[in-house]
């Protein structure tokens, strides 16, 4: 069961980076890292240690799929931000002042 969560996952991680990283050559290289993390610890026997690894593998592709904006470099001092569509959905436009309680 295990097994099939941790391929889940990896099959997870490298579609989201593909999303997240769309068009962007260098930062599309962090395939790389997770193809090393998971061979890394393919050998991990450990329910509890592989629990906590889907776990932290889980957070980091939430985080890349909520959190990050690319950004190109449209001349020396200027970056075009290019958010995914899916990022726009829930945006909640900032209040400077906190509306008062009646």
């Amino acid at each position: 069961m295990l097994g099939l969560q941790v391929l889940q996952l990896f099959r997870t991680l490298h579609r989201t980076r593909q999303q997240v990283f769309k068009n962007d050559k260098r930062a599309l290289e962090a395939r790389v890292k997770i193809n090393e993390e998971f061979k890394k610890h393919k050998n991990e026997a450990s329910p509890e240690k592989i629990e906590e690894m889907l776990k932290m593998g889980s957070d980091v592709e939430l985080l890349l799929r909520t959190c990050v904006i690319q950004g190109i470099h449209t001349d020396r001092n200027t970056l075009k931000l290019v958010p995914r569509n899916d990022l726009l959905t829930e945006n909640v436009p900032y209040c400077d002042a906190p509306a008062q309680k009646q």
